[in-house]
Formats: C-alpha cells, sequence, structure tokens
C-alpha cells in the first residue's frame, strides 16, 4: 500500500470508470426489478443504507422511465469507495484517507479544454422543444418533499463575471417544468453571490447542472474552498491530473467534458417559484418551501445510455453524503490549520454520525501554553470549519480523533466544564438547521468550543493514564488465532514506557 503522501495510484475522468472499478470490488449491486421513483427507490436507498458500508444501487428497471438508470448510495458509507473516488486503493481508514486529501489538496491543477464536438456528454443535446428534463428518472425521496428532486447527487457550475472564477457547488435541484428546474443554495454560499453579482450588472446569471458525475467531482463540490479558486483546480490536484472540460456555445460556461448528463440555461432575479420542502443532510426536512429562484433550461446533454446520480439526504449510516462530507471537511480543515501554521496537528476528523459537517475533532501534541484554545478558535472559524459545524473538540494526541469512543473518554476525563467551553456566536449557519427557530434566524448560528485536552500547566504531572506493555501486546498478538480470536487484533497506539515489567 502507498504511502498517504505519495502521488495517485490512478487517475480517471468520468462516472464509467470509477463504476467499473467499483464493481470489481463487489460493492455494486444492480436491481433489474421495476421500482417506481416516486418514495421506492429511496425507501431502498434508506434500508439498505442502514448497514454500514452498503453498496451502490444501480437501478437499471426505472417505472414510467423505459430504459434509464439510476445510480444511488454512490459513495455512502463505504471508505472503500470513497478511496476510489479519490484515487486510492481500497483498504484504508478513515484517517488514513483525510491525510490523502489534506496533502491532495495542497496541489491544484487547471482544467484542460477540449474541443465541444469530442466530448462525451455532447453526444445529444436537447434544444427548444426538444427539452424535457421529465424524462430522466428524478425521484421524490420523502413523503412530505415538495416535488422530484432531479438535483441531489449534483456540481451546479457558474461565474463570477467580474473575475472569471468558476464555481462548482453542489446544491438541491427540484424539477419546476419540463424545462425549468430550482435554484436553491443556502445564504453565504458561493453560487448565489455569483449569480448576484450577475443580477446587480442587470444581465441573467448562466449556470449549469451536472447530473451524472465523476463522484471526485462531487466531492470537491461540497467541500468549502477558497471563494478565490476553481474546485476544478481541486480535482485536478486529487486526480493527478486535470479535468477534461469544454466551453459552452449556449452560456460561455466550461463544463466537464465526460459527465453523464449536463443542464444549462439562466436565472432570472424575478423569476421564482415555491421550492421545496426538502428532506435534508440532518435527517430533517429543510426550509420550508418558499420564493426559490428557478434555471430557465436551454440545453440539455446527455451521453447515450446515461446514469442519473441521486443521493439520498438523511440521518446516518443511509445519508450518502455523510462519510465523504465528513473526510473532505476533515482534510479541509487540516489543510487550513496548516496553511495558517499552527504546529502539532496529528489528526483532524469530521464524524459522519453528526450530519458529516456538524462536529471536528482535532488532535494535537501540546507545545505552548493556549496552544489547544488556538487551535479550537481556528479550526472552528477557517475556510474549511466555519459553514454549519456546532461542536469542535481538541484533544491531545494520544486520543484517536476518529474514534469517539476515545473522544467522548477525553472529554469526560480531560476537560473542566467550568473552564474548558467556550461559545462563539453569530456565526455562519444554515436555513437547513432544524435547532433554530424561527427559520428567519437561521443564517446565524453558534459553536461550542470544548477543549478536551490536559491542562497545559499541570500536563507534567497529570495523572497517568493506563497503557499496555508494547512486549506483552506484541506477544498475545502473536498468540491471538491460538487463543481463540476471530479477526484482527485491535490496533493500539500508544504503550507504557516508563516502568519495566516486575519479576
Amino acid at each position: 500500500m502507498d504511502d498517504v503522501t505519495s502521488l495517485p495510484t490512478m487517475s480517471m475522468d468520468g462516472l464509467g470508470p470509477w463504476l467499473k472499478k467499483v464493481e470489481e470490488i463487489g460493492e455494486l449491486k444492480r436491481i433489474t426489478a421495476p421500482v417506481d421513483p416516486i418514495l421506492e427507490m429511496s425507501t431502498i436507498a434508506y434500508l439498505s443504507g442502514k448497514e454500514v458500508g452498503s453498496p451502490a444501487l444501480l437501478f437499471e428497471n426505472i417505472k414510467g422511465h423505459p430504459g434509464q438508470r439510476a445510480l444511488w448510495n454512490i459513495m455512502g458509507s463505504s471508505l472503500n469507495r470513497v478511496a476510489l473516488a479519490i484515487r486510492r486503493a481500497p483498504g484504508r481508514s478513515g484517517l488514513d484517507l483525510v491525510k490523502v486529501l489534506k496533502n491532495a489538496m495542497k496541489a491544484q491543477i487547471p482544467p484542460r479544454v477540449v474541443p465541444a464536438e469530442g466530448a462525451l456528454v455532447n453526444q445529444n443535446v436537447d434544444t427548444g422543444d426538444k427539452i424535457d428534463i421529465t424524462r430522466l428518472p428524478a425521484p421524490q425521496m420523502w413523503p412530505l418533499d415538495g416535488g422530484k428532486y432531479i438535483g441531489t447527487c449534483d456540481a451546479v457550475i457558474t461565474k463570477d463575471p467580474e473575475s472569471g472564477r468558476v464555481n462548482v457547488g453542489t446544491y438541491r435541484q427540484m424539477i419546476k417544468s419540463k424545462n425549468e428546474v430550482g435554484y436553491y443554495a443556502s445564504p453565504g454560499k458561493d453560487t448565489v453571490l455569483d449569480r448576484e453579482r450577475w443580477w446587480a450588472m442587470g444581465k441573467p446569471a448562466p449556470v449549469a447542472a451536472v447530473y451524472g458525475l465523476d463522484p471526485l467531482l462531487f466531492l470537491v463540490a461540497a467541500t468549502s474552498f477558497p471563494k478565490d479558486v476553481s474546485e476544478y483546480n481541486f480535482f485536478g490536484g486529487i486526480n493527478g491530473a486535470p479535468i477534461e472540460v469544454f466551453e459552452s456555445e449556449v452560456t460561455g460556461l466550461t463544463l466537464p467534458a465526460n459527465a453523464e448528463i449536463i443542464i444549462e440555461g439562466f436565472a432570472y432575479p424575478d423569476k421564482t417559484f415555491t421550492e421545496g420542502p426538502f428532506g435534508e443532510f440532518t435527517g430533517y426536512y429543510g426550509r420550508p418551501g418558499g420564493p426559490t429562484p428557478y434555471i430557465e433550461i436551454k440545453a440539455v446533454r446527455y451521453k447515450n445510455n446515461p446514469i442519473l446520480t441521486s443521493a439520498l439526504m438523511a440521518d446516518w449510516p443511509s445519508n450518502e453524503a455523510g462519510l465523504f462530507w465528513a473526510l473532505a471537511k476533515a482534510a479541509k480543515v487540516w489543510t487550513d490549520l496548516d496553511l495558517l501554521g499552527v504546529p502539532g496537528i496529528k489528526g483532524v476528523w469530521s464524524p459522519p454520525e453528526a450530519a458529516g459537517w456538524g462536529m471536528t475533532v482535532v488532535s494535537i501534541e501540546q507545545r505552548y501554553a493556549g496552544h489547544a484554545a488556538q487551535t479550537m478558535a481556528l479550526a472552528a472559524q477557517c475556510t474549511g470549519g466555519a459553514y454549519f459545524t456546532k461542536y469542535v473538540v481538541v484533544v491531545d494526541d494520544d486520543v484517536d480523533p476518529s474514534n469517539l469512543s476515545d473522544v467522548i473518554w477525553a472529554m469526560v476525563t480531560r476537560s473542566r466544564p467550568a473552564q474548558s467551553i467556550e461559545i462563539l456566536r453569530e456565526t455562519w449557519s444554515t436555513y437547513l438547521d432544524p435547532s433554530l427557530n424561527p427559520p428567519e434566524i437561521r443564517p446565524w448560528g453558534s459553536k461550542c468550543l470544548i477543549n478536551a485536552c490536559m491542562e497545559f500547566k499541570h500536563i507534567k504531572n497529570f495523572s497517568k493514564r493506563t497503557k499496555l506493555s508494547k512486549p506483552m501486546y506484541d506477544q498475545v498478538a502473536a498468540r491471538w488465532k491460538e487463543l481463540g480470536f476471530a479477526g484482527a487484533v485491535p490496533p493500539i497506539r500508544i504503550f507504557e514506557t516508563g516502568a519495566k515489567l516486575k519479576e
């Protein structure tokens, strides 16, 4: 297995090559029985997803949509499929994958422009009266959803009219009609800033959406990167090779050449419709239905026999985005802390159980007074950690941040509630947070910062924790099967070094 700091083990571009590798490792389930896109596909995905590591689901017989295909639970709770998405071999731990992403995010490779006529997604281009997105098997996922959502596992593409920076983000999209689709995004998101700049110039906002996409594009689209850099560059850096794009003659946007399905058109400030609600990543319905901009579709591009990608938003582990969101967010926070010059970072984790984005845990080797407090404050408000995250916990380097049992143990045995907890108010939140009421206050949230490290001024005489003897661990590990235990020996990272075995 290659070192986590090495270059990618593989590069690819598009859903097809990735899906082939997923099938090779036995994590693709083809469903050929007839299935209804209204509630039934989502129910199957939810129930299947209750098992951690459940397979990706390819629906090949969708009622009312003969010949159409839909892929669900793309990465889901599978570390193997996330590894393939970031171009690594399967079999890594979650913290290893965070390290891979952290290092890969420091590299940027701009996209490569290719001729439009050679782009895979341009095998078919519908315009004018031929446009009808209702032909695609867009699902209704939850009983109280406002309609069919074609955009869940998507990448929405916009451009800053002043700088020309291309943004790629993930936002939900509900079908309004055969040639109109919703364009909802939370306040402060890059796509909102882009479209408002176009509208301030008195122009419609050009926008495109990819509905059958490379999982790596989904991952970078759903990650918070600096607002002046295109996510295409981070795709290239993680992939080890540039993403191929072509320039659209319709909107002027640069679009992924190897996508399965792309729609593009324009959004106007005075053209809205009632969108939502929608069952969101928190496991609750999101923003109640309200006026939302929509896209007037001018072109639908798709390859032959395309696959529509869908992502069920739900409670863990059925939340299809929870794990990869967690890994990408943790990697970005770690990258930010490195760039800010914070020393001694040993690991960063965002538990998928916390809706992917809701919690950050940072493990540090304490080096000076105030080190833990500095780390948790910066982790709470850096680019990768500012959005939504409610709880930030800092632990010592003997604690595995990806093991919630270890983290809770450290919180209980090392933090002092009266001294170790800080609250940040008026922070960046989302309309999708069900705990903030009335809904009008939801753009503003708060964060709880918990210092679960040993108090630095007493660290040298802090009560010693119990640790195993390394020689005895090795002795028992060598006899594990002889002793009648199945499976691997639990890994241990720290051992007692300051005592001798008694005779």
